[in-house]
């Protein structure tokens, strides 16, 4: 086995720990989407009654859609941590082609994450405070049980975001060891002095 195929190669356990990290993830962006997604509040506002529901908010509309498919995502990540743990004969190699659309989906989906939770964020303190200049009331006066609840799926969002982070600097990291001339470069070798001694 030559030295790039043995840089490649990775642990059982950091199979296992990717598992794991993965599973928390899909179930974090799980609970953000079905907290946020099956979230509704039926209040009487002036005789009226009037039904909260998340497409009031398209901020919080984009959170649930990014949400679920970042859970979709993990999901198939822990499969194939699954099958690679059980099933593969050699569940330990990377190909660099993997590893580099690894890497890009998993940055991918850590922004796209990230973004949709402070965009959702950033809604939720104008419902929150209110805004005087547009003469907005603070909504979460009203709809005190629907905010909370999307606070709840704020910070579940959140958490997924930043264990995505994590998961996309260990798929770099896997990425590298590929290339084990950039992580472990050799030395120049030092040119020979030709001494003459007379």
């Amino acid at each position: 086995m030559d030295a790039a195929a043995q840089a490649g190669r990775r642990r059982p356990s950091e199979v296992r720990a990717e598992g794991l990290m993965r599973g928390a993830c899909a179930a974090l962006a799980t609970a953000s989407a079905l907290l946020m997604g099956l979230d509704t509040q039926t209040e009487t506002v002036l005789l009226i009654r009037k039904k909260a529901t998340v497409k009031d908010v398209h901020a919080l509309w984009v959170l649930t859609a990014a949400a679920g498919a970042a859970a979709g995502y993990h999901l198939l990540h822990l499969l194939r941590c699954l099958y690679l743990g059980r099933f593969a004969h050699n569940p330990c190699r990377n190909s660099k082609a993997l590893a580099w659309a690894f890497l890009l989906l998993d940055k991918g989906c850590a922004y796209v994450t990230f973004a949709a939770t402070v965009a959702a964020a950033q809604a939720c303190l104008i419902a929150l405070d209110g805004a005087q200049a547009l003469q907005w009331n603070k909504v979460c006066n009203i709809f005190t049980r629907f905010c909370q609840q999307v606070a709840g799926s704020l910070v579940c969002g959140g958490l997924a975001a930043a264990g995505t982070a994590v998961l996309s600097a260990l798929s770099a990291r896997n990425l590298f060891r590929l290339y084990p001339s950039l992580s472990h470069p050799h030395p120049h070798p030092h040119p020979h002095r030709s001494s003459s001694t007379k």
